[in-house]
């Protein structure tokens, strides 16, 4: 079966935006690997769900066709005890079928491989360091303009005494697991019978050489546990509980090979004055009465500063004044949108005496 993105999160299928939104932060927070009891399978699984269902295309696309619908065109699919196989489509000679990474296509491949044809080697993929994930809050300004933020990680990075290699002085000799092939051979039962398979050495991890002698620094694993800070841009306009990847900022793996990659989750602080809408920002301006009927000029406070805008002569409450250019500047869009002023006429709770006098006037002459 497919996986069920709305039962991951805990919402039914006809659950609004929001509804989806607040259910994401609220798994997120508790499945966060960095926090005490945190899983970071699940932590993934629940992001997963979140970037399709958040996503109106994406969640029309997986209503219609399940979660295998971004591998196998809207007709993919995995689970039970075929989980490498993903689905199929139909072309001008028939069906053509979608194996995933695992389960049959090794199982193919092997035999391939045995009977002369080539194949994919399990041998030949490149070992990769473990994931990150972590959390970042932003403000509502940073989330207009965009920022840089600096991120602390304790992580495995690349060991600089012997610079990955796991040796003191860099020095290393030929494997005597695998004879410096990286790779050792091993038989398998299959429900094709006994065939065999190369799997990456697990004294060398693949490179077919060891140390001479372990590095003092890292015991010959070529990483050690540090911090590291990095900067990360976070683009304008960001979504809020939007994930951002940064490839090869992970851990890196022991032994050598590629780091994995980072996951940074964006928070926005909510704002006092201002509110999103799109791409435009949305405020209040309080005038008084005289502003509203005679016109004036005023200062409004926006996010990149204070700017002055005209108050029309017969501007009502609630009516709202356009600030072209004032508000969120977003990658791939043409131009920044907009900051839109929404008026509110000032009414005191109390009045003295010359205000009591004017007002009834104003009355009198029928205003």
């Amino acid at each position: 079966m497919s996986k069920d993105y709305y039962e991951i999160l805990g919402v039914s299928k006809t659950a609004t935006e929001e509804e989806i939104k607040k259910a994401y932060r609220k798994l997120a927070h508790k499945y966060h690997p960095d926090k005490e009891g945190g899983d970071e399978a699940k932590f993934k699984e629940i992001n997963s769900a979140y970037q399709v269902l958040s996503d109106p295309k994406k969640r029309q696309q997986y209503d219609q066709f399940g979660s295998g619908f971004e591998q196998a065109g809207g007709f993919g699919g995995t689970g039970g005890g075929f989980s490498g196989f993903e689905g199929f489509t139909q072309g001008g000679d028939g069906f053509e079928f979608h194996f995933g990474g695992g389960g049959f296509e090794d199982i193919f491949s092997d035999v391939f491989r045995s009977a002369g044809f080539g194949g994919r080697s399990t041998v030949n993929r490149q070992k990769s360091g473990s994931d990150i994930a972590v959390d970042v809050e932003i403000t509502f300004e940073e989330m207009a303009k965009g920022v840089k933020k600096k991120i602390e990680l304790y992580k495995n990075i690349t060991c600089s005494k012997c610079d990955g290699t796991g040796a003191e002085n860099k020095e290393l000799e030929k494997c005597s697991q695998c004879g410096g092939t990286g790779q050792v051979t091993k038989s398998i039962r299959t429900i094709f019978g006994n065939i065999q398979q190369a799997t990456v050495c697990d004294k060398c991890h693949g490179s077919g050489k060891v140390p001479k002698v372990k590095c003092s620094e890292c015991g010959g694993d070529g990483v050690v546990k540090e911090y590291e800070t990095i900067e990360v841009d976070i683009p304008a306009g960001i979504e809020d509980g939007q994930t951002i990847k940064v490839v090869g900022r992970g851990e890196t793996p022991r032994g050598g090979g590629r780091a994995g990659d980072l996951y940074i989750t964006v928070h926005i602080q909510s704002d006092s004055k201002f509110e999103r809408q799109g791409n435009d920002i949305v405020g209040v301006k309080e005038i008084k009465f005289s502003q509203a009927v005679l016109g004036d000029v005023v200062k409004v406070d926006t996010v990149y500063g204070e700017t002055k805008i005209k108050i029309p002569a017969g501007t009502k409450g609630g009516d709202i004044l356009r600030i072209k250019g004032k508000g969120i500047k977003r990658s791939g869009y043409f131009a920044k949108g907009d900051h839109l002023v929404k008026i509110q006429i000032f009414v005191p709770d109390k009045v003295n005496s010359e205000q009591t006098e004017a007002v009834k006037h104003l009355g009198k002459v029928g205003l």
